[in-house]
């Protein structure tokens, strides 16, 4: 089968993840067969497929027009015959227990195509054992979504022992026509790659506590502020259920042994029905309006070194393994679970050494064998880190990335989509390398920046990863260095065009203000919410947006801390153009292109004369004289004349 093929996807099961696959199946544009085992629990899900689009063109995410497109695409069905007949791709999301996935799939294979594939997902499950109930083992995979599929970007998709190449691909390509980020889980294991990161995080967390090694109040403090994860890991497991982590953890102590033990802390809860927010009670209480409280400076070293010792062993277990790489894993786990950086990339950052050391360490006095160090740990700390060692030839980009796209246009992308796009200080510093790099090329004559996804340019500075430094000292750094790293893009040679695509918030907004030009999408919302935390734009914005704005609007724009639409910022001369969300991409390009196809020389000076007269007049007329008399000396001058005598279109050499 070819991937035109593709036609018709037929989806088992019409709950939370069920009812939110089909709809974004539905919005990619195919026809899409709703299935469950009632009336009434189809016609729920159908409901909250309408209730979503509706929510999704309320907020200009998709047209009116689309949200009425997808829902027509979707067709309720009982009947199973009428579900996959007609089937060129199934996607099972039934409740995750082996013997009811196995007895669908008997009935599915009654009626499916032959040429169809049968993709699970199961988030913890077999795929060879799944696979092997079907009569085509080959053409079946797991495609593994994250809650709400709708909003979430990762897919993992996984190869059972049976699974062909072809399979894969097709999958793969399935979840890219979803607008997702697929990533390839090579070999059949335990946890894939997501859950076999957290949830042995999670229950050494439990470990902690049962072994009065730490309080809750001490690792969700430690995780969430110290090592800079999203949640603090209690607060997340109380959010997805530590049900869910207890079943995933049994499967995984029964497929790989000993290491995988639940924890007894985590026994207790299961046992209280403590199971997280959806009981009212979980390691916090939700009954009594108290939630999560986490303390910024409870944290500990010993925390954090414990927790990462164990990421990164099972990092090393999956490397070791081939079930996948390090760029991979760190992708996944960024895109899933939302950390700020892969677990890779913070083991290496921490010393894999230190954290050969530790797991030892806990081997001699403990004694059990989930502080057993693995075999491609051990390899990782020899070739001096999952990710290798240092590089002379320059920086490498992990928060970002760098694309020649044409037309003598350098892009950059900021590339933390799984925390939208916002700026910690290692972006910072391969922001400003990126601008050197790009500037230093020849053949690039304009910058284009953009942020991966349609969700946002930019939505600010990544405040979790920040928030665990208080020092004032720190701050004011921190705000230099956004400062002079934006400045680059101010002093840059090159016109600088901010492509804006979704949340341009805070420091986002402040890195937009930095460029020449703002183009942005009719979705996008620009702003500066400092104020409503107390604080103040620290990158530039008090100081760049007066200069666009005219100092009035400025003042409304940063006191009011709105989000306001790319029209209103329009006619406050800060956006340059407003486009359809739909030629965003290409009419970005096409702007840096023309900028690029301009006087290389020209523009260079221009730019310097307009800020040496932002800051003294006088001076900046002084340039712009020299500038003038500098260029009637150029070719590039002769190039113009030419070419306007002949009614023609100049080519500039920059000479």
């Amino acid at each position: 089968m070819e991937f035109d093929d593709i036609e018709t996807i037929a989806v088992l099961g019409a709950g939370n993840m069920g009812h939110g696959i089909a709809e974004v199946a539905a919005l990619a544009g195919y026809n899409v067969n709703l299935r469950d085992i009632k009336e009434e629990f189809v016609q729920s899900g159908y409901e909250d497929i309408e209730w979503s689009l509706q929510k999704l063109a309320e907020k200009d995410r998709i047209s009116d027009e689309k949200a009425e497109d997808a829902l027509d695409s979707v067709t309720p069905y009982v009947d199973m015959e009428e579900a996959v007949g007609d089937a060129d791709f199934v996607i099972e999301a039934v409740p995750e227990q082996m013997d009811i996935k196995q007895d669908v799939y008997g009935e599915v294979e009654e009626y499916l195509p032959e040429h169809a594939i049968i993709a699970s997902n199961t988030s913890s499950l077999s795929i060879t054992d799944l696979s092997e109930v079907t009569e085509r083992p080959e053409q079946f995979c797991g495609m593994h979504f994250f809650n709400p599929p709708v909003r979430m970007q990762l897919v993992e998709v996984i190869s059972g022992a049976h699974t062909s190449e072809e399979t894969l691909d097709l999958t793969e390509q399935v979840a890219e026509e979803f607008d997702k980020t697929p990533v390839r889980v090579r070999k059949d294991s335990p946890g894939f790659i997501v859950n076999r990161i957290l949830v042995p995080l999670m229950n050494e967390a439990c470990w902690l506590v049962s072994d009065d090694v730490a309080t809750v109040e001490e690792i969700d403090s430690t995780t969430k502020f110290d090592m800079g994860l999203p949640m603090g890991v209690f607060e997340l497991t109380d959010m997805t259920g530590h049900d869910i982590t207890y079943h995933v953890l049994e499967y995984m102590n029964e497929e790989l042994g000993d290491a995988y033990e639940p924890a007894p802390f985590l026994e207790e809860l299961i046992e209280e029905e403590r199971l997280g927010k959806k009981t009212g009670q979980g390691v916090y209480d939700y009954e009594n309006g108290e939630g999560v409280d986490i303390p910024t400076d409870a944290g500990t070293d010993e925390v954090a070194e414990r927790l990462t010792a164990v990421m990164a062993n099972e990092v090393g277990n999956l490397v070791g393994n081939d079930v996948a790489d390090p760029a991979d894993i760190d992708e996944a786990v960024m895109l899933g679970a939302g950390f700020p950086d892969g677990p890779a990339k913070l083991a290496d950052e921490h010393g894999l050494e230190s954290l050969v050391e530790t797991l030892e360490e806990l081997t001699e006095e403990e004694g059990h064998p989930r502080f057993e160090v693995s075999d491609g740990l051990r390899a990782a700390a020899d070739e001096g880190g999952f990710h290798g060692g240092d590089d002379d030839d320059g920086v490498e980009f992990t928060n970002l990335e760098v694309r020649y796209p044409g037309d003598m246009v350098g892009q950059i992308v900021l590339d933390r989509e799984a925390r939208m796009n916002t700026i910690n200080a290692d972006l910072l510093d391969e922001l400003a390398e990126a601008v050197d790099l790009l500037e230093d090329d020849d053949e690039v004559r304009a910058l284009l920046i953009t942020g991966k996804g349609d969700r946002a340019f930019s939505a600010g500075a990544d405040v979790t990863s920040m928030a665990g430094s208080a020092d004032p000292i720190e701050a004011i750094e921190l705000s230099r260095k956004g400062q002079q790293t934006f400045g680059k893009l101010e002093k840059c040679d090159m016109p600088v065009v901010a492509g804006i695509d979704g949340f341009a918030l805070g420091g986002g907004f402040e890195l937009a203000v930095a460029s020449d030009f703002r183009i942005a999408s009719e979705r996008s919302e620009l702003g500066t919410p400092e104020h409503s935390l107390g604080l103040l734009p620290g990158w530039g914005g008090t100081q760049r947006l007066m200069r666009i704005a005219g100092f009035g609007r400025a003042k409304e724009i940063v006191f009011t801390a709105e989000r306001f639409d790319p029209e209103t910022m329009y006619d406050y001369d800060v956006v340059t153009e407003v486009v359809d969300n739909e030629d965003f991409e290409e009419r970005a390009h096409e702007f840096a292109a023309d900028l690029a196809a301009g006087p290389p020389i020209s523009q260079k000076l221009t730019k310097r004369a307009m800020l040496k007269g932002w800051e003294d007049v006088d001076a900046g007329l002084e340039l712009e004289a020299q500038a003038f008399g500098h260029l009637m000396n150029t070719d590039d001058l002769m190039e113009g004349i030419t070419a306007f005598m002949g009614d023609g279109e100049p080519e500039f050499e920059g000479e």
